[in-house]
């Protein structure tokens, strides 16, 4: 059932007649871009003696944007890499910068829409999914809880929003108890009072959205469109259960679709969020990725997307590779158009001027401004937020402060191969060894690990203790591990599938388990990326007549992200949960006295 957008006068809305204090200065980026300035008389209006921000004076009309993208139930601030950015100095240096929690999220946000009374936040999706403990443990009622007192005014769904299936977003959106946990608190979860958009997400029965398409933000005559959609090809990397009944459209082509419709209500002003991303050629969140030209800095998907949605659109909030970026990118009729992303897990806030034509109703395109913020962990913690992170820990302690295992130094989960992919890998294929010893070889994707193991305490637990806690942010998702049987032929293909076929511009390489190694040779193309004939298990060639019993997560087994050949394994066999597999095999293979070092991340050699 198509769930029902909040109008902004629906009492559920909470009033903006207060906000927080700001208490320190936010960091911010170099990356404010204006393709040419307004028409003298605008600017005059818009920055003219006497004239306070935010507020309506003669024709042009200044709109604040907030948005932010894939903050996937991170309430808590992000430990390890996954807590900081990249930022570069004046001198051309890099330093990191510690970064996110939504106490300090909160701060920021009421700290920028201070002056500023025509101000919208927006999201780019996967608000939720792949979550921490404190969230995951709960369906991600505390993130949507969170949300609202972020006062998000909407957010396109994204790939996670879809890790429970239609009914479970359905009921985020529009309250009420989980159905077979019920409800944690004496209070009825009201579900979230900002409007999720799903315009390329069909029920496949009636070939309507299953949420609503878009939403039209409105004030004083100033009105601005949005439109939500998700990758197209979500159903390729979220469990068949997940997107089971629906169907996912083109991405360009629904933005232009509903495009016009919004420009036959009287809407000219409209906002893609986009919950695909692309690639800048710098990690730091402060890159020019226009430099040398518009949009040049920055590849991938999104790309073309902008360069084919209709020019109606003024400005696409962008998400999902978990990158930061401000650019240009011309749109079909060769205008600037600002395409952003907020890097993930609430480490930056973007900040985007739109200028409102009151006469046209359009927005002044060649005096978009955008910029990225930094979350920094300097300024005061939001007291609401505090209090609702206190509410939800205090649930979640007695399961999450476990010791399960401990390692002796950071394990992290960057890199083509990982240590803590081989660690993962290493310990499915112990799980199915109990379930099966003839399991020859465990694979696992690197997606699925969401966190590193960090040595630091994250509480009170100790250095180089590993909480449940910490083990459920690595793996949120409750994948079994399931046993197939392969042939050699069909292993070798799974490797080629990881550089082929769908995964041939963006590989996808698999964690493996000890005894499995291979050459990955990045100066060839295509599936020749992997070498045949270096392929071994346990020292010996692989036969491609022989079968081999193979142990992956369910997502694998399923065929996900493109590895279809997966999908077609025999004699499967389902195990325990795959956080269930490591915290065994870190309770077996780790102890206070005797911590697991970190892999070395070997198997695979790389050249280059």
């Amino acid at each position: 059932m198509p769930a029902t957008a909040q109008s902004p006068h629906d009492p559920r809305r909470r009033r903006r007649t207060t906000r927080l204090l700001a208490v320190t200065a936010t960091v911010v980026t170099a990356g404010a871009l204006a393709a040419a300035a307004l028409p003298a008389s605008a600017s005059a209006d818009r920055h003219g003696k006497g004239h306070t921000p935010g507020h309506a004076s003669g024709r042009y009309q200044d709109v604040q944007l907030l948005s932010f993208n894939d903050l996937h139930g991170n309430l808590e601030p992000p430990t390890g890499s996954s807590g900081r950015v990249t930022e570069t100095q004046p001198d051309g240096t890099t330093k990191t910068v510690d970064a996110g929690g939504v106490e300090y999220l909160a701060t920021h946000l009421r700290e920028a829409r201070e002056g500023n009374r025509y101000s919208i936040t927006a999201a780019g999706g996967d608000m939720v999914g792949a979550s921490p403990l404190i969230s995951g443990l709960f369906h991600d009622e505390p993130t949507i809880e969170a949300l609202n007192k972020l006062d998000l005014d909407v957010t396109s769904v994204g790939n996670h929003e879809f890790d429970e299936g239609a009914a479970e977003l359905a009921r985020l959106q529009n309250g009420g108890c989980h159905p077979t946990e019920g409800c944690y608190s004496d209070k009825r979860f009201k579900g979230a009072d900002f409007p999720y958009l799903a315009a390329n997400v069909l029920d496949e029965k009636t070939g309507k959205p299953v949420l609503k398409p878009y939403w039209v933000w409105k004030k004083n005559g100033v009105k601005v469109g949005f439109i939500g959609v998700t990758l197209e090809g979500t159903p390729g990397i979220v469990s068949a259960d997940g997107v089971k009944g629906l169907t996912f459209k083109d991405e360009v082509e629904t933005i232009n679709k509903y495009a016009k419709v919004l420009q036959k209500q009287g809407v000219k002003s409209i906002v893609a969020l986009v919950h695909e991303g692309g690639f800048p050629a710098s990690s730091s969140y402060n890159y020019d990725c226009d430099a040398p030209g518009a949009g040049d800095g920055v590849s991938g998907p999104i790309v073309d997307i902008a360069k084919n949605v209709t020019p109606q659109v003024d400005a696409l909030v962008t998400g999902h590779t978990h990158n930061a970026y401000v650019c240009t990118i011309p749109d079909p009729a060769g205008n600037p158009r600002m395409v952003t992303s907020a890097a993930s897990f609430g480490r930056l806030y973007t900040d985007t001027t739109l200028t409102y034509d009151r006469k046209t109703g359009d927005i002044a395109r060649t005096a978009v401004k955008s910029a990225n913020h930094v979350v920094t962990r300097d300024v005061a913690k939001a007291p609401d937020l505090t209090a609702l992170i206190g509410k939800w820990n205090a649930l979640a302690a007695p399961i999450g402060s476990r010791p399960i295992g401990y390692i002796s130094g950071d394990i992290g989960n960057s890199g083509t191969e990982s240590p803590l992919g081989d660690l993962i890998a290493d310990a499915q294929l112990a799980h199915g060894r109990e379930l099966d010893p003839e399991t020859d070889v465990a694979l696992m994707n690197p997606g699925g690990i969401r966190a590193p193991l960090t040595y630091a305490a994250s509480g009170s637990e100790g250095d180089g203790v590993v909480t449940f806690a910490e083990g459920f942010t690595v793996q949120p998702f409750a994948n079994t591990v399931n046993l197939q049987n392969l042939t050699g032929a069909q292993l070798i293909q799974v490797l080629k599938e990881q550089v082929s076929g769908v995964n041939a511009a963006s590989p996808k390489i698999l964690q493996i388990s000890s005894g499995l190694t291979y050459t990955l040779d990045l100066t060839k193309s295509g599936a020749d990326r992997v070498v045949t004939d270096s392929i071994r298990l346990n020292g010996a060639p692989v036969d491609p007549a022989a079968t081999y019993r193979v142990a992956s997560n369910s997502f694998l087994a399923g065929g996900g992200d493109g590895f279809t050949t997966l999908g077609q394994g025999t004699d499967d066999l389902v195990g325990a949960d795959d956080l269930t597999a490591l915290e065994q095999y870190l309770t077996a293979n780790s102890s206070a006295g005797a911590p697991i070092a970190p892999p070395a991340a070997d198997r695979i050699t790389i050249v280059r």
